[in-house]
């Protein structure tokens, strides 16, 4: 559960790895928010040709204002995956072509390099492990 809110932890951090595990229980965690959110929005009548009540515009505000402050450890975590399998974040901009997006989710399904790369040591291994293998 602590590797679902590990990137607001790590809010602007955007160096170092993600494992899977971490990139993949935040995104779960965005879209329990999702659910939330649309839920919220159909109990309060912000849906459909009829003008918005005042309590579907205040879910609206605090929604916005959640997903507003959640865009920066989003795009953090999306990073560090990328750097965890040794890309440079840079892959990211692949999402703005066509079926960019699926080779992105491909890369955010690989295994991430084992040990060391040039963007900071294995995060599934502890540091006893790393002693261990320096020893």
């Amino acid at each position: 559960m602590s590797l679902m809110f590990q990137p607001l932890k790590k809010y602007a951090d955007f160096k170092g790895r993600a494992r899977r595990s971490e990139f993949w229980l935040f995104t779960l965690f965005i879209v329990i928010v999702y659910v939330v959110y649309f839920a919220a929005l159909a109990v309060t009548g912000g849906f459909g040709n009829q003008e918005p009540s005042g309590a579907a515009i205040g879910v609206i505000a605090i929604f916005s204002l959640f997903f507003l402050g959640i865009f920066i450890p989003g795009l953090a975590v999306t990073f560090r995956r990328l750097h965890d399998i040794n890309r440079s974040a840079w892959w990211i901009l692949i999402s703005l072509i066509p079926l960019g997006g699926i080779v992105l989710l491909v890369f955010y399904c690989l295994p991430g390099a084992e040990g060391p790369n040039q963007f900071g040591p294995d995060p599934k291994r502890t540091s006893a492990d790393t002693a261990e293998a320096f020893a």
